[in-house]
């Protein structure tokens, strides 16, 4: 079978390793762009490309794709059997999803048509979710609106992040991907309409990132903290500095202290700071003050004093 690959990030680079292992015919691998990254800002390769050069696969990175003649031209000139497509990028035209044999294969990262859109293991996480897991389907015209062929489901730890579940799901949207090609070659490759009980799962934004204390209780927040680690943090401010939370622990037992919501009820050097919230309290286990690095709790009151009675605000 041959297979061109399409996908750009590690989460990709997982399914192009697998595939690859497996023997299938790579006659391609399209990828974005290099970025600029780090401190000094230097154009870095993706995750793909790099698995693609080492093993000595032919990679193209175009600047565009739903109008780039070149390209289009270039897929009808290989034809591929199956073109898979795994965090991507870039939606693709119509023409190129009629290219393939068997059409354009994605691997989606929820049990669709639960979780559409970019962000769907964020916002699993960020909701609160029990359970997630992959999908691999047939692409059509619509956002993540296509056949699915198969789904695995996974738990989600109560205290799991985004960071530990992309990873747990690349891993297993690798090992599906394989099974699907194996089934579409063998002809026993299953189609079944999506429902459309669905939600969106649009990009994360740099505003969802501060803690609402009037809003959110205990647990919706520990949820923000979970969902936003590794991207970005969630972040508060404390005696008018950015300060922001790592890791979280949710305690239902209510404050029974008459203070306002963000307020510091107890602080501890061997278990740390427990804050007041809409319901419940919080307990902080990992923070980064301001232009300093993230650290346990406990080292952070080493050198920096925090008292009960002080309370975390919006910065205002």
């Amino acid at each position: 079978m041959k297979v061109v690959f399409m996908g750009t990030p590690d989460f990709a680079m997982k399914s192009l390793e697998a595939i690859y292992q497996k023997g299938y015919e790579m006659i391609r691998v399209i990828t974005n762009t290099d970025k600029p990254q780090g401190r000094g800002m230097k154009l870095t390769p993706s995750p793909v490309k790099q698995f693609a050069l080492e093993h000595h696969l032919q990679v193209e990175q175009p600047q565009a794709v739903k109008a780039n003649r070149e390209l289009i031209e270039e897929l009808k000139s290989l034809r591929p059997d199956v073109i898979c497509v795994v965090a991507y990028g870039k939606i693709l035209p119509k023409e190129i999803l009629e290219i393939p044999r068997y059409g354009c294969i994605n691997v989606h990262a929820s049990l669709l048509p639960k979780y559409r859109g970019a962000a769907p293991i964020q916002w699993a996480v960020l909701n609160g979710d029990k359970t997630t897991g992959v999908s691999t389907m047939y692409m059509d015209e619509g956002m993540d609106t296509g056949d699915i062929i198969l789904t695995q489901e996974v738990a989600i730890s109560e205290e799991e992040t985004t960071g530990e579940l992309w990873d747990r799901l690349a891993e297993l949207g690798a090992q599906l991907l394989v099974r699907t090609l194996e089934e579409i070659e063998s002809g026993t490759a299953p189609r079944h309409k999506q429902g459309e009980n669905f939600s969106m799962a649009p990009m994360l934004s740099k505003q969802m990132a501060k803690i609402d204390w009037e809003a959110k209780d205990a647990q919706q927040i520990t949820n923000l903290v979970r969902g936003l680690n590794p991207i970005m943090g969630a972040y508060t401010y404390y005696k008018g500095k950015k300060i922001k939370f790592w890791k979280v622990k949710p305690e239902a037992r209510m404050c029974d202290q008459e203070v306002t919501n963000g307020t510091i009820v107890k602080v501890n050097a061997k278990e740390g700071i427990v804050i007041k919230t809409k319901k419940g309290m919080l307990r902080v286990l990992e923070i980064q003050g301001e232009n300093a690095k993230r650290m346990s709790i406990q080292d952070y009151l080493r050198g920096n004093a925090m008292q009960e009675g002080d309370t975390f605000s919006d910065g205002f």
